[in-house]
C-alpha cells in the first residue's frame, strides 16, 4: 500500500518587515474566513501586509489592516479589500494570545500566508517590538558577516 505524499505548504506572501521590526516569541497557525473573490485574488498574490495586526474582540480574533486587492474578473460581486477578517483559532489559543498581548510591549502580528492542503493558512506571531538601537546592531552584525564572507572568498 503506497503512502500519499504530504505536500509542503506553498507560500502566498510574507510580511518581510515583521522580522526586521519585531522579535518573535511564539508562532501559531490560524485559518481565515474568506469570500471567494478574496481566495482568487490571493492565488494571484494580491496581498499587502502594511500595518497588519491581530485584534481581539468578544472572544474572537480578527485580522485587521491587511489589504487583499479586488479580483479583476469578479464583476459586480466584489469584496471589500480592507475589511477585518475573522481568524479560526481554538478558544484556549485566543485566550492565551489575548492575555499575553495585553502585556506591555507585546503584540500579535501576521507573519506569512500560505496554502496547506488546499486551505489558506496564516502564520501569526506573538512579538515584541525592537527598538532602534537593537535594529541598528543587527544591521551592523549582518554587514560584518557579509564583509568577512566576501574577504574569505577573495583569498
Amino acid at each position: 500500500m503506497a503512502k500519499a505524499k504530504k505536500k509542503s505548504p506553498s507560500s502566498i506572501a510574507r510580511n518581510k518587515i515583521a522580522r526586521r521590526n519585531y522579535d518573535f516569541i511564539e508562532t501559531l497557525e490560524a485559518g481565515l474566513v474568506l469570500v471567494g473573490t478574496e481566495v482568487k485574488s490571493l492565488r494571484q498574490g494580491q496581498i499587502s501586509f502594511n500595518d497588519g495586526y491581530i485584534n481581539f474582540k468578544d472572544g474572537e480574533a480578527w485580522l485587521v489592516g491587511i489589504h487583499i486587492a479586488p479580483y479583476d474578473h469578479a464583476g459586480h460581486l466584489q469584496h471589500d479589500p480592507d475589511r477585518s477578517r475573522k481568524l479560526l483559532l481554538h478558544d484556549h489559543e485566543i485566550i492565551k494570545l489575548q492575555a499575553k498581548s495585553e502585556q506591555k510591549g507585546l503584540t500579535v502580528i501576521p507573519v506569512s500566508l500560505y496554502f496547506s492542503n488546499g486551505k489558506i493558512k496564516l502564520q501569526i506571531a506573538l512579538a515584541k517590538g525592537k527598538n532602534v538601537h537593537s535594529r541598528k546592531e543587527e544591521l551592523k552584525r549582518r554587514d560584518i558577516a557579509k564583509d568577512t564572507a566576501r574577504q574569505l572568498v577573495n583569498y
